[in-house]
C-alpha cells in the first residue's frame, strides 16, 4: 500500500526479469497501478490499455459482446483480456497467444490473468499458432512486439492472409502498431493496401503519440 502511495509522486519497481523475447521486463507502480514495462515501452496496463481500449471502443462494445470467439496474438501482462473481461463483461472464450512464459509468468503473478474464466494461454510463437489453429474467430487482436520492434512478418502477404481466412464474415481485425520514423507510416500505408473490397480498413493516427490501430472489418 505505501508503494501504491508513493508512486503517485514517482514510479515504484516492484519486480524486474529478464527475458529471452522482450529483454527486460519491469513490474512497477505508477500513478496508483501496477503496469508492465519493457525497456523502452509500456507492455501492459499503462498507455498500451489505454490504446487498444479506444480500439475496442471503435469496433463497439454492443457489437464485441456478441461475438463467440476472440482470438489475441501477444498476449503480454493481459490488460485487454481484463478490459474484455471487466469492462465488457464478455462472456464467449478468448485465446489469447504468447511466446515469452517469462510474461505470462509475470501477468498470473501480478496482474491476476490466470484467474479469468473462460481464457484459453497458449505457449507459441503467434505465426506458427495461425498456420496450424483449425478455429475461426470473431475478433483477432493483434499486439505483437518485441520491445518496440514489431516483426516483419506481420505484413507480409502470407500471413496476412492467414488471418483473413482465421476472420469469420462480419468479423473485426484489431492491429496496434508502432510509428517511430516515415519508414513504419509507409510500411502501414502500404499494409491498408492489401486488402480488397471484401474488407472496410479503417486507421486511427497518432493515439498515445506514436501508435496507429487499424480496424478492419470482413463484409464477405
Amino acid at each position: 500500500m505505501i508503494k501504491r502511495l508513493l508512486s503517485y509522486l514517482l514510479p515504484i519497481n516492484t519486480y524486474q526479469k529478464k527475458s529471452d523475447f522482450s529483454k527486460n521486463l519491469e513490474v512497477t507502480w505508477n500513478n496508483g497501478f501496477l503496469v508492465l514495462d519493457s525497456e523502452n515501452t509500456n507492455y501492459s496496463f499503462g498507455s498500451l490499455q489505454r490504446v487498444l481500449k479506444k480500439g475496442l471502443k471503435y469496433i463497439g462494445y454492443d457489437r464485441i459482446n456478441k461475438f463467440d470467439s476472440i482470438l489475441i496474438l501477444g498476449v503480454a501482462g493481459g490488460s485487454i483480456i481484463e478490459t474484455l473481461k471487466n469492462d465488457l463483461k464478455f462472456k464467449g472464450k478468448i485465446t489469447g497467444v504468447e511466446i515469452d512464459t517469462t510474461v505470462i509468468e509475470i501477468a498470473n503473478k501480478y496482474f491476476g490473468l490466470d484467474q479469468f474464466d473462460n481464457v484459453e494461454i497458449v505457449i507459441d510463437d503467434a505465426f506458427e499458432f495461425v498456420l496450424k489453429t483449425r478455429e475461426k474467430y470473431d475478433l483477432i487482436v493483434i499486439d505483437i512486439f518485441q520491445d518496440t520492434t514489431m516483426p516483419n512478418f506481420l505484413f507480409e502477404d502470407f500471413y496476412i492472409n492467414r488471418i483473413n481466412f482465421l476472420l469469420n464474415v462480419n468479423g473485426f481485425i484489431l492491429f496496434n502498431t508502432m510509428i517511430l520514423d516515415k519508414k513504419d507510416s509507409e510500411r502501414n500505408l502500404i499494409y491498408r493496401t492489401k486488402f480488397n473490397t471484401n474488407y472496410s480498413v479503417r486507421l486511427y493516427p497518432k493515439i498515445e503519440h506514436h501508435n496507429e490501430l487499424f480496424t478492419i472489418k470482413k463484409l464477405a
